[in-house]
């Protein structure tokens, strides 16, 4: 039987807390949600903006959970008999939790942030160093002030890599992260105008992406895009912060790691690099330049932290983009297929050149065309309307025929568009969806994004229950 994550004894001396009823000895796992715990999970009633976890503490024992790890002053709210660990505040127990967990660890641990490709750059260094060690890093998008914690709390003893990313939408959130976080290798994959509503401009989210060299550990390695325009800022940024062992990738050619070749193919990318000058061939199961960009970064760090490079490249075939964030399906349509590429998760600048790079890859079957239904991007500021202008240019450079918008922004983008490249404007998304249905048509590739506020997902769940998944069809 394999250890478990935490017994109660190490739990309780790490949180700080207290005791109450018959905790079990053993803690399997880290939950904070009633709904997904696994019986020996310790559950922590968090209290976030909408929901507060002790409110879901009966359900959590319920279900099996080992302990319940609670506020002193909810302890009146709660059933008598529970297991509890009682303390002051559970997420600041979590993140001594998170703390001890780091603490207790020999693992590399690498940690990503940037404006764009956090969570995609996350699952390939997954991917890299699983040939070469027991790898542990964060589910999902969990980058902020309750995430990593959680994420560190939920990493095994004999864990070999820790991967984290760490997101921040205001200047100073990413500091108390990395500080917990510590890592050995830290990776910027680029710094673009996102959430420049709350940013004066661009170099000022550069400077709250530096904030990750301020946990580095000593001796540490700082991977930075040589590609990206704030480079010279982030390089002096890491120097001030005293770091001496500073890497680029990009694609000139003079970066520590660069591109040599890359080749698009049917379902993602063949490409050669040097990385630390070794040559490596390697093929990216998912499609679009940026993960051709940040696949740089990855192997780069799979090197500096002592897993096998040729391993890890190889292991990048087997990447493919999740949900929201680039995941592709086939859906029957009249007698053919349409191509799906679920982009709803979220949006900016940077990612919407992105995404429409990925479906000018794309190859229309028959008739078909390509299609982009895109929603408003949020958090721009007072440039959001020129910003949502400007995607007109990358718009006819990917040779897409058709666009569907949705939201007030890109009102001002509509303006700009050809009339033969206008489908239809919509206030708000869920007013495209009846249009989108009727206007798919065979052969066609329909990308869908948007800011997550600007709820683009239905439209792609509209679109699976309408026309079922070709791969479903064929397996009944």
């Amino acid at each position: 039987m394999s250890d478990p994550l935490w017994t109660s004894e190490a739990f309780i001396d790490a949180c700080g807390g207290t005791a109450k009823g018959d905790v079990g000895a053993h803690i399997t796992g880290i939950s904070i949600d009633s709904r997904t715990l696994e019986p020996g999970d310790a559950f922590i009633a968090i209290k976030g903006d909408r929901l507060d976890g002790h409110d879901y503490v009966a359900a959590a024992l319920e279900a099996g959970a080992s302990l319940a790890l609670v506020a002193e002053d909810r302890l009146g709210d709660l059933p008598d008999d529970g297991r509890y660990v009682v303390v002051d505040d559970p997420l600041e127990a979590m993140r001594a939790l998170g703390v001890a967990a780091r603490a207790r660890t020999n693992a590399r641990i690498v940690a990503v942030t940037g404006s764009v490709g956090k969570t995609g750059t996350k699952e390939a260094l997954r991917l890299a160093l699983a040939p070469s060690g027991k790898v542990h890093a964060s589910v999902a998008s969990f980058n902020n002030h309750w995430g990593v914690p959680l994420t560190l709390a939920r990493m095994p003893a004999d864990t070999d890599f820790g991967v984290f990313e760490i997101g921040m939408n205001h200047a100073g959130e990413i500091t108390p992260l990395v500080q917990m976080v510590r890592p050995h290798v830290a990776i910027i994959t680029t710094v673009e105008a996102v959430h420049i509503e709350f940013f004066e401009s661009v170099e000022k989210i550069a400077q709250a992406k530096a904030e990750i060299f301020n946990g580095l550990e000593p001796d540490g390695v700082a991977i930075l895009n040589r590609d990206n325009k704030q480079y010279d800022l982030l390089r002096f940024l890491a120097a001030t912060a005293g770091v001496r062992n500073v890497q680029t990738f990009g694609q000139s050619g003079s970066e520590d790691s660069h591109l040599k070749m890359a080749v698009a193919t049917d379902d993602g990318t063949s490409v050669e690099a040097s990385i630390l000058g070794q040559d490596v061939s390697y093929g990216i199961g998912a499609p679009g330049a940026h993960h051709v960009q940040n696949s740089l970064a990855v192997l780069t760090a799979v090197a500096d932290m002592g897993a096998d490079l040729q391993e890890g490249a190889a292991a990048l075939g087997g990447m493919t983009a999740p949900k929201g964030r680039g995941e592709q399906c086939r859906l029957s349509v009249g007698g053919g297929e349409v191509q799906l590429i679920d982009e709803s998760y979220n949006a900016n600048p940077a990612s919407m050149r992105a995404a429409f790079s990925v479906l000018a890859q794309a190859t229309p079957g028959g008739s078909g065309r390509r299609i982009a239904v895109i929603g408003d991007m949020r958090e721009l500021g007072t440039d959001a309307d020129q910003l949502h202008a400007e995607l007109a240019g990358p718009i006819r450079e990917a040779a897409i025929d058709r666009v569907f918008c949705a939201g007030p922004h890109m009102a001002a983008l509509w303006d700009k568009l050809p009339d033969d490249l206008k489908a239809h404007h919509c206030e708000e998304a869920k007013d495209l969806i009846e249009l989108l249905l009727k206007d798919v048509q065979p052969g066609d590739v329909v990308m869908i994004k948007g800011s997550l506020g600007t709820r683009m997902g239905p439209l792609v769940e509209a679109l699976k229950k309408e026309y079922p998944p070709a791969d479903d069809i064929e397996a009944a």
